[in-house]
């Protein structure tokens, strides 16, 4: 019989051993802390305990370092067995003296280097790079045919103009670095949890912790242990969660976006969807979204565009994620926005796939709900009124706003393309018009295009059935774009502009 690389996994973790996997935790207090509570207490709650074990072996108090040099990794890797996994997070006590206090303190840093030192009972120690340590366990990890995977910090609760402190030193850091070199599964807690503390506030986060800006409270650690599941939900095995652990939403990575070029000169910032920007704007799949090849149509020269578009948000969740913040801390007096949302506009509000939904029009109306993806309880507003945020916020940089109304779909009905112009384009028209700002209809003008094409030629134009254009599809966007923008005063900026 062929067995492959699945299969061999799971005759080694059954047929050999005949026991249930066990995942392991090697850490230190934020794992595992009698007092005060660490993730690691938490996490076995999230899994189907006839399916797996848990067993949390951190110790409070412990680097990478002392982990080893204390025996306790020797007493965890004995009893590894194939099919197992090893989650290892350290980093928080390794910045410490090497050989006064505590003399726990790892070397920084990811390479071979070494240092001689003393310790205070006058025995001699050969002290090596943090990185160095976490090889070892890795290295050991997969002698026994067990997993390791290597994950940042846990979140302090220390906060600066609004922003809690993402990571201790360098460490989350060298974690990732480690990860990819060692072509490991990574989960960043650190990033996790941060998020979740911004989106909370300063304030709300408090409770989260005990008696010190490390250690959590009971509902901090299980916090912690939820991000931890976010963050591996997406790989585990099948069937191994419990309910609690299959409530978790996975965590999507936010995706970098692009930066002004060149800081000294204007900007055009573009926000939406996916037609907008595709993945990450590299044409994956064929897909384009138009802000690509607007990017060629300007002097780059006299002018940045700046395509900070994300696929799979609507104007309700760019506004309330990271993106729209960042962006935002990039806009200086003269830059340009131009927003085009409503393809994902119109879902649900609070399903646990997207919650992604706004409420139709441009009123004040607003509904409470408690988003299942953040969990987190928000007030959902109208389209319009997270477009006139995004005016607002923009103006209050000095910077110019622009609405466009949503690009069509390939959808054709009686020889007609189909238009927003009952819904999203409508409101978009609505809030230009009651902002006073100006307004690109792209509903409207690139419908009338592909009229002009005809079915077959419109094809071409897309790379999936209806919503995602190949790269010819985005250039017809992206001068349509041009052609709505007119006599602005972005215009200017235009290759062979005098």
């Amino acid at each position: 019989m062929n067995h492959g690389p699945a299969s061999l996994f799971l005759l080694a973790a059954t047929a050999v051993w005949g026991q249930i996997p066990t995942i392991y935790i090697a850490g230190d207090s934020t794992a595992s802390n009698v007092e005060r509570r660490g993730w690691g207490d938490s996490f076995g709650a999230y899994f189907d305990s006839s399916k797996v074990t848990v067993a949390n072996r951190a110790r409070a108090g412990r680097s990478s370092r002392t982990f080893l040099t204390e025996g306790l990794w020797d007493k965890l890797a004995v009893e590894l067995k194939p099919g197992d996994f090893v989650l290892l997070q350290f980093g928080h006590n390794d910045g410490g003296p090497l050989d006064t206090g505590r003399a726990r303190g790892s070397l920084p840093g990811l390479g071979e280097e070494t240092r001689e030192i003393t310790m205070p009972d006058g025995k001699t120690e050969l002290v090596h790079t943090f990185g160095w340590y976490m090889r070892k366990f890795i290295a050991d990890t997969r002698a026994k045919g067990a997993t390791p995977i290597v994950l940042s910090l846990t979140v302090r609760n220390i906060w600066k103009d609004g922003k809690v402190e993402r990571g201790s030193g360098n460490f989350s850091r060298w974690a990732a670095e480690i990860a990819k070199a060692e072509k490991l599964a990574f989960m960043d807690v650190t990033n996790i949890v941060a998020d979740q503390y911004e989106r909370l506030g300063e304030e709300n986060v408090k409770p989260l912790f005990s008696t010190d800006h490390t250690h959590t409270s009971p509902e901090g650690a299980d916090r912690n242990a939820a991000a931890v599941i976010a963050g591996w939900k997406a790989t585990l095995p099948a069937g191994w969660l419990s309910s609690k652990g299959t409530a978790v939403a996975v965590y999507r990575a936010p995706i970098v976006l692009p930066e002004p070029a060149n800081s000294k000169l204007p900007s055009l910032f573009l926000i939406g969807d996916s037609t907008v920007r595709n993945g990450r704007g590299d044409g994956a799949g064929g897909q384009w979204g138009w802000g690509e090849p607007l990017v060629k149509l300007f002097d780059a020269d006299k002018l940045n565009v700046v395509n900070r578009a994300v696929g799979g948000l609507s104007s309700r969740t760019y506004f309330t994620s990271r993106y729209w913040e960042t962006t935002l801390a990039l806009l200086k007096p003269g830059d340009f926005v131009i927003m085009q949302f409503g393809h994902n506009d119109n879902g649900p509000l609070d399903d646990k796939a997207r919650a992604r939904g706004t409420l139709p029009g441009v009123g004040d109306e607003a509904k409470e709900i408690d988003n299942p993806i953040t969990g987190q309880h928000e007030v959902v507003h109208s389209y319009g009124w997270y477009l006139s945020q995004f005016i607002a916020a923009a103006r209050a940089k000095g910077a110019i706003p622009v609405v466009a109304t949503l690009v069509p779909r390939k959808t054709w009905k009686d020889g007609k393309i189909v238009r927003a112009s009952a819904s999203h384009a409508k409101w978009a028209l609505e809030v230009a018009a009651s902002e006073h700002v100006a307004l690109l209809d792209l509903n409207e003008l690139i419908a009338r295009k592909y009229e002009a094409l005809g079915p077959e030629k419109v094809d071409a134009l897309f790379a999936d059935e209806h919503t995602h254009t190949s790269w010819a599809g985005a250039e017809l966007n992206a001068a349509t774009v041009v052609e709505a923008l007119g006599d602005s005063p972005v215009t200017k900026f235009l290759k062979g502009k005098k």
